[in-house]
């Protein structure tokens, strides 16, 4: 599953180091407020930045209905432990620093994101880090995010069509099965270019 969609709107020619930079502030603003109102106002920011990079209806709709279900899950936890205001504030900051990062991976290509780590990493090379393990592991981690999407969404798919969409058997078993299977392919893949050995 591919996360990114093409465009070109202004979010889409700012380059991937300075939105990586105001992606990682706006989740440590995110995580530092304590007002609903606040974070309301946050989260709707966020949603114009949609609006702004002209992402299609489809691909919000796609994202409204997988935050509503971990949402409505993590509302009613945190009903029960807090109270419905430390519920809400929690909901908030989920909400907000998600879809953020997913409007991030909308309007940012994987390699432009690996490069610009690439780069911010080389001051860091004194200090025994090598940039290029560095941008690997960003770009593996978003490609992993991407294809678990991926596989979550077709079993589902696959499950639905079954008649057994709320079997959580029916979900967790194929799911684990395709994401041991990926992490194998990866492996191998990687140890094919020698990246296990250095």
């Amino acid at each position: 599953m591919n996360w990114y969609e093409p465009g070109t709107s202004p979010l889409h020619r700012t380059p991937a180091g300075p939105k990586l930079l105001v992606l990682l502030v706006l989740a440590a603003v995110v995580l530092a407020l304590p007002s609903p109102g606040w974070l309301g106002g946050t989260c709707a920011a966020v949603a114009t930045g949609y609006a702004v990079a002209r992402i299609p209806v489809r691909r919000c709709l796609l994202l409204a209905r997988s935050l509503a279900v971990l949402v409505v899950f993590v509302f009613a936890l945190q009903w029960w432990l807090v109270g419905a205001y430390g519920a809400l504030v929690v909901s908030l900051r989920i909400v907000t620093a998600l879809a953020a990062a997913h409007l991030f991976t909308l309007t940012t290509r994987v390699d432009d994101v690996v490069s610009a780590v690439e780069r911010g990493a080389r001051p860091l090379r004194r200090f025994g880090l090598r940039p290029d393990r560095l941008g690997l592991l960003v770009g593996l981690t978003l490609q992993a995010i991407a294809v678990l999407s991926g596989t979550s969404a077709q079993v589902r798919e696959a499950a639905k069509a079954r008649g057994a969409e709320r079997s959580p058997t029916a979900f967790a078993v194929p799911f684990l099965v395709r994401t041991l299977r990926h992490a194998d392919e990866l492996g191998e893949a990687l140890a094919a270019r020698g990246e296990s050995d250095r």
